[in-house]
């Protein structure tokens, strides 16, 4: 008897369907929650950021969110510069030769491997009659021309000192000199590099930018979508340039590692705070007219995928609290820093205990510049931070200007390197992955402790790639548009704002009237239109869930459905323009400041997921079913979302990120390819039970590692279905068949 009713109840539930299903046009137009032609009121769909937006610096109200946003931020840099985990240190092998004596300080050139055969190249300045141990100060230069061998001309140098800019006609053509003979006339050790493609930096272009006969998928260079996709950028390799710089400073056994600073300006100050964002070791820094809250940096030197997502240079710069920090603001993009920026930044040393250790020299009566009234302002604090104990005020004396010929630290003893260019680039951007590859593979875990770690390092940059986290309840507003009853469930459409990050989804949800406590988010390319087939008949496999009690879910994402114009197709992200030429469009000027489309996607389903959860009629169990693209979404949410997710089905296809080589590709995440692609994903998933078809049915071996490691290799289970096959074998598994 209660099978057979059973079985009415199936077809009535199927009858019900198919009758309330009507003609196929019809209920494509009822999943729509939108009038038609209008779009979702989603800030996202406005302009994207880009490097003149506006970033202020929101002060966390305690020392301990601080300590929080502190370490996500710290990584997010490193991530961004391909930095995470920093790389092994290979041996300086450092030369230094041509010593100069000054009268009371002397020069000498420099030059060491910050890798295998890429050289770092300067000078280095040192007091005379050193006795003990002495302090250091590393010197990165900005984009002036020629770089460390600018030279102003005595022309522009009267006209500054009309301005009260310079002191001195020979001093004043090179702020760059000026300020390490200075501080070497204090008691410092002073080492002044070069930026890539500058001076004696020889072997790479500053700036090489997108070139096609470097855009392959093997071999490639800089700036291309697989370099991107391994986060290999010129800016991560600059700032890797400015630690080895301090390892060779540090190396020097009359230096004081306890009294360690860092200065430059413009570029140079994106180095500075860049390098103390990252390195602990600086003790005292003043990075010169760069940190605000407006332009935050125009070359390709100092951008970098994720870099400013969500944060700027002012609360970069703020990673160095509370250590002694000043800053200086001149007539340029730092000109609002006394209002705007540096008031959150006394604010946060505030809250440190150290509100006298920022400080800011506000100068808007020059230009841009590094002049002598803004280096003044340096040595004081830098004197008395490095316990120099000199008479203040300390002022700059004349000095001599040395050429190029008699700076250079390339002759016929010690000549240039051979290998440069783009033979050489190609073989370095080889090293950068080789090594990375050993680094992820060396974590591969293999007990419960290894696996702490691969989350650290693997799970922690993904939460950087991705950019999400599931929103708290109070983020979250849903406006219900529609509700039909279609026989044995409910259909209610309606649209789901995340008021953080602005988002506004068309969703759509199928509630059975014995509805079992349990819900399935459904994930295609097609959005919440994938609950229906080609004919605009409900899924085989929403059905099956509807019949089964479950209640199923979808939402159109970012550049999905009601997204989109009819016939309109999303095959290509947008991009932000900055600079000339060949680097006007790097990744890095839409990426560095915006989320991947496929992230933003991503971060649509953790919304779609948190309001579930958080539903007034309380859900026991949530579960992922992703098909097609769908899959990858999905399996990228799961990492973010954990246990809020109970069981994840997805249909891959055999996709790899690797497989992309265009950067405006819809599934373009800069890194994702360095941190273990695909495979990575599905492994985060561990150790709740997963279903995966697409992969074999031996699966993938990290996949299984890390479910070993987890002590749950029989939680994921590998299918040897095909693509068209797969949705009804996701929902039997789902379904315990």
């Amino acid at each position: 008897m209660k099978r057979t009713a059973a079985v009415v109840v199936r077809t009535v539930v199927l009858a019900g369907v198919l009758v309330a299903m009507g003609h196929a046009a019809a209920w494509a137009e009822s999943l729509r929650v939108l009038p038609p032609g209008e779009k979702p009121q989603d800030r996202r769909l406005g302009p994207l950021k880009d490097l003149n937006g506006y970033f202020p610096f929101q002060v966390p109200e305690t020392p301990q969110q601080w300590k929080a946003r502190r370490e996500y931020v710290r990584r997010q840099v490193l991530v961004s510069q391909g930095l995470w985990p920093l790389p092994p240190k290979p041996p300086l092998n450092a030369v230094i030769h041509g010593r100069r004596d000054m009268g009371d300080y002397t020069i000498e050139k420099v030059y060491f491997e910050s890798l295998p055969g890429f050289y770092v190249t300067g000078n280095l300045y040192r007091p005379k009659n050193i006795r003990g141990k002495v302090p250091a100060v590393a010197c990165p230069h900005g984009h002036w021309a020629n770089g460390r061998f600018h030279d102003a001309g005595l022309k522009r140098v009267r006209q500054q000192i009309a301005r009260g800019e310079e002191r001195f006609e020979q001093g004043g053509r090179s702020p760059l000199q000026a300020r390490c003979v200075q501080l070497a006339r204090m008691g410092c050790v002073v080492f002044h590099w070069d930026m890539i493609g500058y001076a004696d930096s020889v072997q790479l272009a500053h700036r090489p930018g997108v070139r096609e006969h470097m855009n392959t998928m093997e071999n490639w260079g800089f700036f291309s979508p697989q370099a991107e996709l391994r986060l290999q950028n010129m800016m991560g390799l600059q700032t890797w340039n400015s630690i080895r710089s301090l390892d060779f400073l540090l190396s020097l056994p009359e230096v004081d590692p306890q009294r360690v600073g860092v200065t430059g300006a413009s570029g140079g100050g994106t180095q500075t705070f860049m390098l103390c964002a990252v390195d602990d070791r600086p003790t005292v820094a003043c990075p010169a007219v760069m940190v605000s809250t407006a332009m935050q940096g125009g070359c390709s030197s100092e951008n970098a995928p994720y870099l400013r997502v969500g944060t700027g240079n002012v609360e970069i710069a703020a990673l160095f609290a509370p250590r002694p920090l000043a800053l200086t603001a001149a007539n340029d993009w730092t000109r609002e820093m006394p209002t705007k920026g540096f008031p959150e930044l006394k604010r946060l040393y505030r809250l440190l205990g150290a509100p006298q250790n920022v400080t800011l020299g506000a100068f808007l009566q020059f230009g841009h510049n590094y002049n002598s009234v803004s280096r003044h302002f340096m040595y004081q604090w830098f004197n008395r931070h490095l316990k120099l104990g000199l008479p203040e005020p300390v002022l700059e004396r004349d000095y001599q200007f040395l050429t190029r010929d008699e700076l250079t630290v390339w002759d016929q003893d010690h000549p240039a390197p051979r290998e440069r260019g783009d033979q050489f680039e190609r073989r370095l951007v080889r090293y950068l992955t080789t090594t990375a590859e050993k680094q992820l593979a060396a974590l591969v875990p293999h007990d419960a402790k290894e696996l702490q770690e691969y989350r650290r390092v693997v799970g922690g940059a993904l939460e950087v790639l991705l950019g999400h986290r599931l929103p708290d309840k109070e983020e979250l507003e849903f406006k219900k548009v529609q509700e039909k009853d279609r026989g044995d469930f409910l259909l209610f459409t309606g649209l789901l704002r995340n008021t953080t990050v602005g988002s506004e989804l068309p969703v759509a949800f199928l509630l059975p009237k014995q509805w079992n406590k349990q819900v399935v988010v459904w994930v295609t390319d097609q959005g919440k239109s994938g609950l229906l087939d080609d004919q605009g008949r409900w899924r085989s496999g929403v059905r099956r869930l509807l019949e089964s009690g479950y209640c199923v879910a979808a939402a159109d994402l970012l550049y999905q459905g009601e997204f989109l114009s009819p016939g309109e197709k999303f095959q290509k992200t947008r991009l932000v323009g900055s600079g000339r030429g060949k680097w006007k469009y790097c990744a890095c000027y839409t990426f560095g400041y915006n989320l991947p489309v496929f992230s933003q996607r991503v971060g649509d389903l953790l919304t779609l997921i948190a309001f579930v959860r958080h539903h007034k009629q309380q859900p026991e169990q949530v579960h992922l079913v992703g098909l097609g693209a769908g899959a990858l979404w999905a399996a990228a949410a799961r990492v973010l979302a954990g246990k809020e997710v109970d069981r994840l089905a997805v249909s891959t296809e055999g996709f790899r990120f690797r497989q992309i080589n265009r950067i405006d590709h819809p599934h373009f995440v800069p890194g994702i390819v360095k941190y273990g692609d695909l495979p990575a994903l599905l492994a985060l998933s561990a150790p709740h039970p997963t279903w995966v078809a697409g992969e074999g049915e031996q699966g993938c071996p990290l996949v299984n590692q890390v479910y070993r490691a987890a002590g749950s290799p029989g939680r994921v289970v590998w299918s040897g279905v095909s693509a068209g096959e797969a949705e009804a074998a996701a929902v039997a598994w789902l379904l315990g068949k």
